[in-house]
């Protein structure tokens, strides 16, 4: 972070020096990929790693709007490269749609393909410049970056958004192998049926099945201290191939920067608590629930007696910028009737294995006191604790995720 600011005055545009390594960054239009590959690229920025950021326009300004943990200046030495793009549908998410996956986000997905020919013209004039350039792309962009299998000099490297866990379970399946509680996998894992739209399931298929033969290797957002079985376990899944499994997160910062001199209403409430009493309520950026469910996530929080923020929002659309945002519909006075204990400031809430019914308030209310007030929750919230004082420590001088940063950088730069 104090090496990305201190090159806040070096110039970030060009290749000046045939030595010189430089990083492309292809993310998948969607908040969570976005972010992450934002929050990798200021990561290699701090290794004095020149970085390309590229996506549609909208989807760039998305990602710099909403980044948070980190100096926003900072983002100034990434040089993002804003392609535009012919205009999309933009339909508004589908609360009540049957398969909850946000199927409103599938034309920007379909509309990345105009990324392939910018990207492709990109890392030809890189290539002619640069010593050796490094693509890491998301998973579900893999179409995009096919010109990197053609240029000598180019690497791509796969970022999978998901956890080494999923990828796992994922590449034990493909083999056609049964799911049997061991070491890895616990029994009775949820099924993924019905989950995704028959739309993304052919998207992802095509660009797993028919775009990632020509990789050097993988990139995730986890640390060994918390997947390394995993990890181990996708290693030796491509021992034959070579392909190096990369372990670099966390990305986001691990630290809580200074508050700024213009506090947030919230944080102030917050302030007021007392320390390891207030449950956090948010359910991402895709997907969205309908008024009934909203109606017994309320109660279900407000009879809990608990402190609360709670994140009321409605799910992105394809283009965060265009057009209004549902407002969800809260019970008649409800804010006035937690006033104390519940900050609203914006939804979903589903058990994964009644994911396609209703979530009652008890069962919501129910499921707050087992974290909050209960012997179950405090050992929950100990080994939580436990765990985070881990990974902060993984990124500190020494630590197994500063050590594989340092080892991925090494790689990249040799």
């Amino acid at each position: 972070m104090a090496m990305a600011n201190r090159q806040q005055h070096q110039p970030s545009h060009g290749i000046t020096k045939q030595a010189q390594v430089v990083v492309v960054m292809v993310p998948f239009p969607a908040q969570g990929h976005l972010n992450q590959l934002l929050q990798l690229s200021r990561l290699i920025l701090s290794h004095n790693i020149q970085v390309r950021y590229v996506g549609a326009a909208t989807h760039n300004r998305q990602a710099k709007q909403r980044v948070h943990g980190w100096d926003p200046d900072a983002a100034a030495n990434i040089h993002f490269h804003d392609v535009e793009i012919p205009p999309f549908r933009c339909p508004p998410p589908n609360p009540n749609a049957k398969i909850k996956f946000p199927s409103q986000l599938q034309p920007a997905f379909n509309a990345s393909s105009h990324l392939t020919e910018p990207v492709s013209m990109l890392l030809r004039a890189l290539s002619r410049k640069a010593r050796k350039v490094i693509v890491i792309h998301d998973s579900l962009m893999a179409s995009v970056i096919q010109e990197a299998r053609l240029l000598p000099n180019v690497v791509s490297y796969i970022f999978h958004s998901v956890s080494a866990f999923a990828v796992s379970l994922y590449a034990w399946e493909q083999q056609g192998k049964i799911i049997e509680e061991n070491e890895l996998f616990p029994r009775d894992i949820p099924s993924l049926e019905g989950c995704f739209t028959a739309e993304f399931a052919d998207f992802v298929s095509c660009q797993y099945n028919n775009y990632q033969k020509f990789n050097s290797g993988c990139v995730y957002n986890t640390c060994k201290l918390v997947e390394g079985g995993y990890m181990d376990f996708l290693e030796k899944e491509t021992l034959k191939e070579g392909n190096k499994h990369w372990a670099l997160g966390p990305f986001n910062p691990v630290t809580i920067p200074e508050r700024s001199k213009k506090k947030k209403f919230c944080l102030d409430w917050l302030d007021k608590k007392a320390r390891n009493s207030v449950i956090y309520v948010s359910f991402g950026t895709t997907t969205a629930l309908d008024d009934e469910q909203i109606k017994e996530l309320a109660i279900g929080l407000r009879e809990s007696k608990r402190n609360f923020v709670w994140v009321l929002r409605d799910a992105d659309k394809g283009d965060v910028f265009s057009g209004e945002e549902r407002s969800a519909e809260l019970p008649e006075g409800y804010e006035d009737s937690v006033d104390g204990i519940g900050l609203v400031i914006g939804v979903v809430v589903k058990e994964w294995e009644l994911r396609d019914e209703v979530v009652t308030s008890k069962i919501v209310e129910s499921a707050v006191k087992k974290l909050m007030a209960s012997t179950e929750g405090d050992e929950m919230r100990r080994r939580a604790a436990e765990m985070g004082e881990s990974v902060r420590g993984s990124v500190a001088e020494g630590g197994v995720s500063r050590m594989e940063m340092e080892s991925f950088i090494a790689h990249i730069t040799s």
